[in-house]
């Protein structure tokens, strides 16, 4: 037997049944549905920010309406802020800012949430971590704005430098641990 040949598309995105992840065979129509529309959403949220860093890239403002995604690209131009920023401790500790700025010892980071889950500010307080360890910044001796953008809402917190600290401190601890961890594995 001649087996099928089928091409891809590099940017095709893995089934939705498939066989990897495959605890579907067990679900009932319901979870089956609710499964769905969640992906459905992931897929939308990817969408809004690739289109969202295009449009900061290339400075085309949005309406000026109280929507989620028109407030978050246009603030960010507004503060001049680069989109998807990739902010590297090590290969450990490491992840993607939607948008950052940093500009007189002033940073800002700010986070566009498509889903209407809960969110909170941690995460955008390991960014701040991850870049004050990445730029050798000491968080006691900048300003750190945080912003997280979500149901046509602005939720905005300057950050504790204590609690920035504590994060780097651990993200240093947790680096050692495990870089010991992995030796010992080696040898």
């Amino acid at each position: 037997m001649r087996l099928n040949k089928h091409f891809l598309r590099d940017n095709t995105p893995h089934a939705f049944l498939s066989a990897s992840n495959h605890a579907w065979v067990r679900y009932d129509d319901d979870k089956l549905i609710e499964k769905l529309m969640t992906a459905k959403a992931t897929d939308r949220g990817t969408k809004l920010h690739k289109m969202a860093a295009m449009m900061i890239e290339e400075e085309i403002r949005a309406e000026d309406i109280p929507q989620t995604f028109n407030m978050y690209v246009n603030d960010c131009i507004g503060h001049r802020m680069s989109p998807e920023v990739i902010l590297m401790v090590n290969e450990f500790a490491f992840g993607t800012a939607d948008a950052l700025s940093w500009r007189d010892n002033y940073l800002r980071i700010f986070d566009l949430k498509t889903g209407l889950g809960h969110t909170s500010m941690e995460q955008l307080l390991v960014y701040a971590a991850f870049f004050c360890l990445e730029y050798m910044q000491n968080p006691f001796e900048i300003k750190i704005e945080l912003r997280i953008y979500q149901n046509n809402e602005i939720r905005i917190e300057m950050a504790d430098p204590g609690d920035v600290y504590h994060i780097m401190a651990k993200v240093t601890w947790a680096t050692k641990l495990i870089t010991k961890v992995m030796e010992e594995e080696q040898s």
